[in-house]
């Protein structure tokens, strides 16, 4: 590895070959009949959407799937070749960009898809749009009822439009729930198609269900955490793999008197002499700050307690129980668990969120290198 490329010691390294896997999985458990929108939203769960976007194109992925129109023209600016469907909504007035950029649009309003209509009128594009139906979420989409079923039926009507798709969103709160939530997008089915209305895809399932719920699966999913090896679902017919591994390097080693503070307001008091070592990473990465007292890294197989309030852009640790600890020396602040490195998952626990939330929140300035064929295949640093 160039060090030049990196300029820092902390870094995400992904694993290109497992994240080939997980998509190969994935289509081996759902078939050859069922398509795959990729989530990449978010920076790709903060694996980096562009260098990611090759592998799972590559690999039989229909569409890249983003929260938002900034987050699909850097993919349209990466590979104009690329099918990106914003699942988000797109205000007024940044849908001719939209359109200019030939991405697929979600809708939820009759005004909306009159006034794209009007706009692929202006510059003569039959525009692919997906119409989001709100079977239970209450977050974007048509009210699930007859209202909300005639008013998509009208837009199918309109000129320079193709509706492509028609989706929706499940909570996940349980099986029941989420069976009445497919129920109530079955009855818009049934309506479309006894006017004659077929849309190419309808998909309501994420990774959990379109996992555990074959029934659900209907002509798309939209597969998420499962691409990046993140296990929620229950079933035990798929082999997933962990993607990414956080690192850092020593850069400070001290030894501490017994009494002597730690980090602001001394909230970590040596008990005993103590070796420590200050390592390079911190909550301006987004490793959670609330890991004070419970947060552990390792260093050659050997767990570390994080000792000291974190801050902004260093951590300390507690390395009393390494043999020769040397600056320089590698820290594993997350991986999959393996040769006893903290897994997304136990962290997610400890810090009390979900492993959606510790891989995203990696910020701009952690360097990502790119790995294939247990070779360096690219590396991006967003601040150069």
């Amino acid at each position: 590895m160039n060090r030049n490329d990196l300029l820092r010691d902390t870094y995400l390294e992904v694993n290109l070959d497992a994240l080939e896997h997980n998509i190969n999985e994935i289509k081996k458990v759902i078939g050859s009949e069922v398509e795959i929108a990729a989530a990449v939203k978010s920076n790709g769960y903060g694996y980096g959407s562009t260098h990611i976007a090759p592998t799972l194109y590559n690999n039989g992925v229909k569409y890249l799937a983003v929260a938002n129109l900034l987050e699909a023209v850097e993919l349209k600016n990466s590979n104009p070749h690329y099918n990106v469907f914003i699942m988000g909504h797109t205000p007024d007035y940044y849908l001719e960009i939209a359109v200019k950029y030939n991405l697929t649009i979600t809708i939820f309003s009759y005004n909306q898809a009159k006034l794209l209509s009007e706009i692929g009128g202006k510059f003569n594009k039959t525009i692919s749009v997906h119409i989001k139906y709100d079977t239970g979420f209450n977050r974007l989409g048509f009210k699930y009822g007859n209202k909300s079923m005639k008013e998509i039926s009208k837009i199918f009507k309109l000129n320079n439009l193709y509706i492509e798709g028609v989706f929706s969103h499940l909570s996940l709160k349980s099986y029941e729930s989420d069976l009445e939530q497919l129920s109530r997008f079955k009855c818009l089915i049934n309506y479309l198609e006894k006017n004659n209305l077929y849309p190419k895809y309808y998909h309501i399932c994420d990774s959990i269900s379109g996992i555990d719920y074959p029934d659900f699966r209907l002509d798309m999913i939209r597969p998420g955490a499962a691409i990046y090896g993140l296990k929620s679902f229950k079933s035990k017919d798929i082999s997933l793999k962990n993607i990414g591994i956080f690192k850092s390097k020593i850069s400070s080693i001290k030894t501490l008197l017994e009494g002597e503070g730690v980090s602001y307001d001394y909230m970590w008091i040596s008990k005993k002499e103590t070796k420590i070592a200050t390592v390079p990473f911190g909550y301006g990465d987004g490793y959670p700050r609330n890991m004070f007292g419970k947060g552990e890294v390792t260093v050659n197989n050997i767990r570390c307690p994080i000792v000291g309030v974190l801050c902004m852009d260093q951590c300390i640790i507690d390395v009393s129980n390494i043999q020769n600890p040397y600056v320089g020396q590698e820290v594993i602040i997350w991986s999959d668990g393996s040769d006893n490195t903290v897994s997304i998952q136990e962290l997610s626990e400890k810090a009390g969120t979900n492993k959606n939330e510790i891989v995203a929140r990696i910020t701009r300035r952690v360097p990502r290198v790119y790995m294939k064929n247990d070779e360096i295949s690219s590396v991006s640093n967003y601040l150069l």
